[in-house]
């Protein structure tokens, strides 16, 4: 039976499994679920990659490493959501309810090192933040989240997505970025969007909910193919960035991402 943890403020409930990944299994804004359900989805930490990586092969200087091709023919998402993490503290402080876990890096991500991952729940708003330290040699990493959010909120009208990005990153055919920055198509979307003065998406249920999604992070990935869930993925590098863009723990400077989600209700007609 999996060790569910439960905050709640006002009419917000969080549901945090640290036993399937540290994934949000529920958020309740008012009674409405905001998050679609299931044990693959609701809101799972990105780490210590996010998105594929291509092959599922990284370069650290001349070494190789694999990862496991969980998306054939790539490595998807990092391993955060396929491990248990460690509950750290829970605690009520300045009017949020908060908590945090840990897991420890290792097999099959080739160092080691911690991550540990916090939420912060107000009335109207969630803070996530995750840290990534290695405890000995320096590696590429990345980090974000990946939620999942109901298309619809009790059978209301469709979520309405609103954004401006300075570039979208041109996806190839094996669903990776190719390097070239273009200007925003529309969508339908699984592609990766640079804000480089931070990431500020807004999804509206018409007459029920508005929700922005900020972090200081440039990066965000819109997924919205699917007909039940929308996707708002802010992170800290793009899709294969351990190979295209790595950024680098080191025993001095961890690697630290936040995002807030901020709600306000929309009175009806």
């Amino acid at each position: 039976m999996s060790k569910q943890t439960r905050l709640t403020a006002g009419d917000a409930e969080l549901t945090i499994n640290p036993d399937n990944g540290c994934r949000i299994e529920s958020l309740r804004i008012g009674g409405r679920e905001l998050l679609r359900q299931g044990e693959r989805y609701g809101c799972f930490p990105m780490v210590p990659w996010c998105g594929r990586i291509e092959l599922g092969q990284f370069r650290d200087g001349g070494v190789k490493h694999q990862m496991p091709l969980n998306s054939p023919p790539h490595a998807i998402h990092g391993t955060g959501r396929d491990s248990v993490w460690k509950a750290a503290r829970t605690a009520d402080a300045d009017g949020a309810r908060t908590a945090a876990f840990i897991y420890e890096l290792g097999d099959p991500w080739p160092y080691t090192g911690r991550v540990t991952q916090t939420f912060a729940l107000t009335e109207d708003t969630l803070t996530l933040q995750l840290g990534v330290e290695t405890y000995d040699a320096s590696f590429p990493a990345q980090a974000g989240w990946h939620p999942w959010f109901n298309r619809t909120l009790d059978g209301g009208a469709p979520v309405r997505l609103d954004f401006t990005p300075d570039w979208q990153e041109e996806r190839g055919e094996d669903h990776l970025p190719t390097g070239r920055r273009i200007g925003p198509t529309p969508g339908p979307w699984d592609d990766c969007f640079g804000m480089p003065d931070g990431v500020d998406v807004t999804l509206t249920w018409p007459e029920q909910l508005e929700l922005k999604v900020t972090s200081r992070a440039p990066w965000v990935v819109i997924y919205d193919e699917q007909e039940a869930a929308v996707c708002v993925e802010p992170q800290s590098g793009p899709p294969n960035g351990l190979n295209t863009l790595p950024r680098y723990v080191t025993p001095i400077e961890p690697l630290e991402i936040a995002t807030t989600l901020a709600w306000r209700r929309l009175e009806r007609p």
